[in-house]
């Protein structure tokens, strides 16, 4: 084993970067980032504003590959998981009065690992 990176670490890396930084220009306050329960699930970003609670899946992609569109890729099974993490996050930090919004930010990269698109949906 090295201490190098994969490519897709380190696509995956600069894309939760990225998400944070355009997230921050946007307004958002990031709260924590890879919050993760033991054999429930793990949440990327998870953000406030406007009173929100924002959770958010990063999927960084390059723009080629079986899933283009990076939403597509954001399994039932995911879902599942990054919700049943989320009932921790607002229970450990009694948040029941937010209204929670689950969004996956899309990154696209160029096969040279530039990014090409980076933008918010609802999941």
């Amino acid at each position: 084993m090295t201490n190098r990176k994969t490519l897709k670490q380190f696509i995956g890396d600069s894309g939760e970067e990225a998400s944070v930084k355009m997230l921050e220009s946007e307004g958002y306050k990031i709260l924590r980032r890879n919050y993760a329960i033991h054999n429930v699930g793990e949440i990327d970003i998870i953000a406030e504003k406007d009173g929100e609670i924002h959770i958010c899946e990063v999927r960084t992609r390059l723009n080629i590959g079986p899933y283009p569109d990076s939403t597509e890729s954001v399994t039932r099974s995911k879902r599942n998981k990054v919700v049943r993490t989320a009932e921790f996050f607002v229970a450990e930090n009694n948040l029941y009065d937010k209204n929670l919004v689950f969004e996956v930010v899309r990154v696209t990269h160029d096969k040279q690992g530039n990014i090409r698109r980076i933008d918010c949906v609802p999941f």
